[in-house]
């Protein structure tokens, strides 16, 4: 990283800073380390974070599929897979010790990595009756309508895995977090759909670069 300002340093930063100013890009450049001759390692970073649209995907790509990547040798690839086994690792502790919702801030700083897609993602928290978080799934991806997302696509990974409760999520890549009126609408159909089903939703948070909002403290889509 040295080939990079002092300022623009992730390491400084992260000790100046704290983690969660880092954008998951910087994050990843620390895991990795350096770079390549033709690009820095933020280069780097960006490069396969775009590559598999985003950590989520990242997480579930092996050892092999990494291989793939002009700039990972096997001492990067170890590290970056060792590094998301953590995280996989923390997300399975027991019921105790998995994250608390209590806020609407809570649950964005879980899915802040959002806000480096380049692409619309659409990711559930699904909450036990704790409001704990048991899994944040990945259920769609692409232009976010309440047309193209199927109400059974939301629900279908709660209904499975027994939760009462999730809070919804999804980014802007235009870097705008404000909700448009099709986020609202689909608030309404989706909190609508789960008082049927009773599930409820808690929660709508929109990520972008220049922050989040919660569509249930801006008392949109919510009853």
């Amino acid at each position: 990283m040295r080939d990079l300002p002092q300022d623009e340093r992730p390491r400084e930063r992260l000790l100046a800073q704290g983690a969660a100013t880092l954008a998951t890009s910087e994050l990843l450049a620390i895991i990795i380390g350096t770079g390549t001759a033709q690009e820095n390692v933020l280069r780097l970073s960006e490069r396969i974070l775009t590559h598999y649209g985003g950590l989520h995907n990242l997480a579930q790509a092996s050892p092999t599929d990494l291989q793939q990547i002009k700039g990972l040798g096997s001492a990067k690839i170890t590290q970056i897979v060792a590094a998301l086994e953590l995280g996989r690792r923390l997300m399975t502790r027991s019921p105790e010790e998995r994250p608390l919702i209590s806020t609407a801030a809570d649950a964005a700083r879980l899915v802040l990595d959002m806000r480096d897609l380049t692409q619309e993602h659409v990711r559930l928290l699904l909450l036990d009756s704790n409001r704990r978080v048991v899994a944040i799934p990945t259920v769609y991806i692409g232009t976010l309508n309440a047309s193209v997302l199927r109400v059974s696509e939301i629900f279908r990974d709660a209904i499975t895995r027994n939760c009462p409760a999730f809070i919804l999520a999804h980014n802007h890549p235009s870097g705008d977090p404000n909700p448009s009126p099709e986020d609202v609408e689909l608030t309404h159909a989706i909190s609508s759909a789960g008082r049927m089903l009773d599930i409820t939703l808690l929660d709508h948070i929109i990520i972008g670069n220049r922050g989040w909002v919660s569509l249930k403290d801006l008392k949109l889509g919510f009853e």
